[in-house]
């Protein structure tokens, strides 16, 4: 295992000013994570090459191409940094870096019922789901909920 220095990948978190300088940083980025894979196979051992690694680096900022709200790409770029500096000090295990880094994106959309069915959904999901349609139906809340029958 090697010895790493965990402030020597940390830096501040930015808000970008404009689309070019959020990009600018996305690009910094990408080659960070581009640069690295031949490191990434090396002090995880993992049994693919680093152009499988770059390929699946490529394919997740690929999946964010077309995000186009400024805050949404900051935090994109936050945590895209986050998940460079725990990959690169060592901070996750093997199984990490093959089951979230490397997995295949090609996984088809689901239905409400297919993530219920699988269980996705709790009782706090049911509700917050359920105020979210009343707050967005414009009922009150007690005309939606019958009043007791005092029986």
């Amino acid at each position: 295992m090697t010895s790493t220095i965990p402030a020597r990948l940390a830096t501040l978190t930015k808000t970008s000013s404009s689309p070019a300088e959020s990009r600018k940083r996305a690009l910094k980025l990408y080659r960070d994570w581009y640069r690295s894979a031949p490191e990434i196979c090396g002090l995880y051992a993992l049994s693919v090459s680093p152009a499988y690694v770059r390929h699946a680096i490529r394919q997740r900022f690929e999946k964010n191409r077309n995000v186009t709200d400024q805050r949404a790409i900051d935090v994109l770029l936050l945590k895209g940094r986050q998940d460079y500096q725990e990959t690169m000090n060592c901070w996750k295990q093997t199984d990490h870096v093959m089951g979230i880094l490397l997995a295949p994106l090609d996984r088809p959309q689901r239905t409400f019922l297919q993530k219920f069915y699988e269980g996705e959904f709790t009782s706090v999901s049911f509700r917050l789901i359920r105020v979210h349609n009343i707050v967005n139906s414009g009922k009150d809340e007690a005309a939606v909920i019958p009043a007791a029958s005092g029986i």
